[in-house]
């Protein structure tokens, strides 16, 4: 399957291009600063993968980090690109960086807040040296603050020839909303930094998605404005439900798609364009069942979910279970696309 998120990105990836040609060119004594905005499953991360990738010349070093699945904790993102890494060459004491890192023997003392921050701007700085380097942060909204505040120094650090990539939720969807808002203001009120909101796919970037996917035929009007209409444009919802059913042919999709939604004691008459699915209008769900769906719309299998939300596997079957149930549902991709299409409010998984 075609990374669908792509299709109608030229742009966004031409201007993270340029911003890291500036870097590479040793352009800027501070680092260039790219914010990425958008809802969940419209394809934040996997356009700074595709950019990052195709950056020229390469990068000498990619740091990136997140936040941890159970919940964050105090400098996560830093604890991320720690992992792995051999840190006694970077001269700052080994109980900062062992604390830095979530390391399970760190000593239970630690430094004062503002000078383990300064700490945390030079460790990044010693790791990136001479660069030039890309910063990626993924899911602002789900770090600690102490991540965010980070994020929000190493923007405007000097000699630190990097390009930072923050990629986020709106503030609404956030850990700390008012936090992740200042923190976004802040980033993107830097000099120069690039700024781009990533929204729902058009019609026509759909249609071109299904030209890929059926190769050697023209999808129809009926089934690119159907396609549309059921998953909001949305490039997550629409990988998935292409790739569950593209093997079937366009005509056989087409058939499978539901309509709009219509109340279940006075529907509208059927039409051959728009098949109505009789679902309940609006189901009961627990406030548990609710966490669990967006746990499915964030893509997340019966064992994520498990781990993210603190139950056993067992458990989280019996609740989509009855989330098919109640929403008519007859896949967990057709009932993460339920809740996309009717914009059903459910909360962020720390993912």
């Amino acid at each position: 399957m075609m990374p669908v998120s792509m299709v109608g990105r030229a742009g966004e990836l031409a201007e993270l291009d340029r911003a890291w040609s500036a870097v590479a060119a040793a352009r800027r004594s501070a680092p260039a600063v790219a914010v990425l905005t958008g809802a969940a499953g419209v394809g934040k991360s996997l356009l700074v993968a595709a950019a990052v990738d195709a950056f020229a010349p390469r990068p000498a070093l990619v740091l990136s980090g997140a936040a941890r699945v159970h919940g964050p904790a105090p400098y996560d993102w830093l604890a991320a690109v720690l992992t792995g890494r051999d840190t006694s060459r970077l001269g700052l004491p080994s109980d900062a960086l062992a604390w830095l890192a979530q390391q399970p023997t760190a000593p239970r003392e630690r430094y004062a807040p503002g000078t383990l921050l300064r700490l945390a701007v030079r460790t990044v700085q010693l790791l990136v040296g001479a660069g030039p380097a890309v910063l990626v942060v993924d899911d602002l909204h789900a770090l600690d603050p102490a991540s965010v505040n980070l994020v929000g120094e190493l923007a405007t650090v000097a000699d630190l020839p990097a390009l930072l990539v923050v990629a986020s939720r709106p503030p609404a969807d956030a850990v700390a909303p008012d936090l992740t808002r200042r923190a976004l203001a802040r980033l993107s009120g830097v000099r120069g930094a690039v700024r781009q909101h990533l929204g729902p796919l058009r019609p026509a970037e759909v249609a071109e998605v299904l030209t890929q996917v059926y190769a050697g035929s023209t999808p129809s009007g009926r089934l690119v404005t159907s396609l549309w209409r059921c998953t909001g444009g949305n490039p997550y919802a629409l990988t998935e439900l292409l790739a569950a059913h593209a093997s079937e042919g366009p005509e056989a999709l087409l058939r499978r798609l539901p309509g709009p939604r219509q109340p279940t004691a006075s529907r509208a008459p059927a039409s051959s364009a728009d098949p109505v699915v009789d679902v309940p209008l609006d189901p009961e769900l627990t406030a548990r069942e609710v966490e669990v769906l967006g746990c499915l719309v964030a893509g997340m299998s019966n064992k994520q979910v498990a781990k993210a939300l603190g139950i056993s596997v067992r458990t989280v079957t019996v609740h989509v279970s009855n989330l098919l149930r109640k929403t008519g549902s007859v896949s967990r991709t057709e009932v993460a696309l339920w809740a996309v299409r009717h914009r059903l409010p459910v909360p962020a998984p720390v993912d």
